[in-house]
């Protein structure tokens, strides 16, 4: 599903026009990202966590020459759904 698609549907759902479900998905994903930066986390009871956590440097190899390469650590969002999106799913 496309982020227009994802509107379309939450305009549908919310009962709302298209522009202002765009404005309020929008609202969300920016919500969503200040949060991870300044907290690192955010929770949505029963649907899941979204959490910032670092990945570890690590040693990788150019598939081209055969090189090895340190590859530097980073900072990585991840995801884990909560309980009621995991029984949704199955």
């Amino acid at each position: 599903m496309t982020k227009a698609e994802l509107v379309v549907k939450i305009a549908e759902k919310a009962n709302l026009t298209k522009a202002n479900a765009e404005r309020a998905l929008n609202a969300f994903l920016e919500t969503v990202e200040s949060t991870l930066v300044s907290e690192g986390k955010l929770t949505l009871t029963g649907f899941g966590t979204f959490m910032v956590e670092l990945r570890k440097s690590r040693v990788g190899r150019n598939p081209r020459t055969g090189l090895e390469l340190k590859i530097p650590e980073t900072k990585v969002v991840k995801f884990r759904p909560g309980k009621i999106l995991k029984d949704a799913v199955k």
